[in-house]
């Protein structure tokens, strides 16, 4: 038995058919509960309940960007992580990384779920990290 991670990964972006793949792909290779949502309002009400350790979002999202998202995401978790993924090229103003500390990299769409989970192993915000599945098994 693989054993889980307690701390989760919420992933959020507005395409939904982009949200269900990019679960399922981390949910079957990392051992973490990783937890889609598509809407920015209904993740920040969910996430005081979720015990989020990482926050993976996209940067354009129609009724609010992924800064904002983060900055709000952090009042409630304040010890967050983050990824922000986007499918522009866009430099991040240093006004917007001030608002967001635990904003740790920017991906850039296409991105594949290893890259993704990579990188969230890579910048989980304490000494317990997800592994990828495959890497437990070598153990």
């Amino acid at each position: 038995m693989i054993p889980i991670v307690s701390k989760a990964v919420l992933f959020l972006d507005d395409e939904r058919s982009y949200v269900d793949l990019m679960v399922q792909l981390l949910s079957e290779n990392l051992n973490c509960r990783v937890l889609g949502y598509t809407h920015a309002r209904d993740a920040l009400a969910a996430l005081p309940q979720l015990n989020v350790a990482m926050i993976i979002t996209d940067y354009y999202m129609p009724s609010m960007n992924g800064i904002d998202f983060l900055h709000q995401a952090r009042t409630v978790c304040p010890e967050v992580a983050a990824i922000m993924i986007t499918g522009h090229q866009i430099e991040l103003a240093e006004e917007d990384l001030t608002r967001v500390p635990g904003l740790r990299a920017t991906l850039f769409k296409p991105i594949g779920w290893r890259t993704l989970a990579e990188n969230i192993v890579m910048h989980w915000p304490d000494f317990n990290p997800p592994m990828l599945k495959e890497d437990l098994y070598q153990i």
